[in-house]
């Protein structure tokens, strides 16, 4: 856009920015051409150093357990609880999900199934238990229009 000569007015427009954001990006693209564009990063300052996010890492390692959870589910609520006591910081569950993610941390899935697992119990449950805690099926005549009114069917 700047290579073809738009006026700044019109650059805004076409990308929804002031004014104002456009001249600094021109001033900086005649300065130092396409790669003075690229982003810099973030301005905001990470929530937790890279110094507290090792420790974080050090207290994650040890295990929901040895935090007071009765099992080892890491949940980003228990992050939360354990970021509150160890840091004395307040985080979002999305800003501490984003910052998790950046550290290449993931959702996690047993690798293995658990020794203690019973396959007979478990395919029993499934054939008994789980149809009659499954949601009943909607009926396959024409329902009524009025929440208010069920009558008037």
């Amino acid at each position: 856009m700047f290579a073809a000569g738009q006026d700044n007015a019109l650059v805004a427009k076409q990308l929804r920015v002031s004014v104002r954001s456009v001249q600094r990006w021109h001033r900086a693209w005649q300065d130092g051409g396409r790669p003075a564009l690229h982003s810099k990063g973030s301005a905001a300052r990470p929530k937790l150093d890279e110094a507290l996010f090792a420790v974080l890492e050090q207290e994650l390692a040890k295990g929901p357990i040895a935090h007071g959870w009765p099992d080892q589910t890491w949940t980003l609520a228990r992050i939360k609880t354990l970021i509150g006591r160890r840091f004395h910081r307040a985080l979002t569950l999305s800003t501490i999900a984003q910052m998790l993610r950046r550290h290449g941390w993931s959702h996690q899935i047993p690798a293995r199934r658990a020794l203690e697992r019973n396959e007979e119990a478990v395919t029993g449950w499934v054939k008994e238990t789980w149809p009659q805690a499954e949601a009943p099926r909607r009926r396959s005549m024409a329902g009524s229009s009025s929440k208010t009114r069920p009558a008037s069917r």
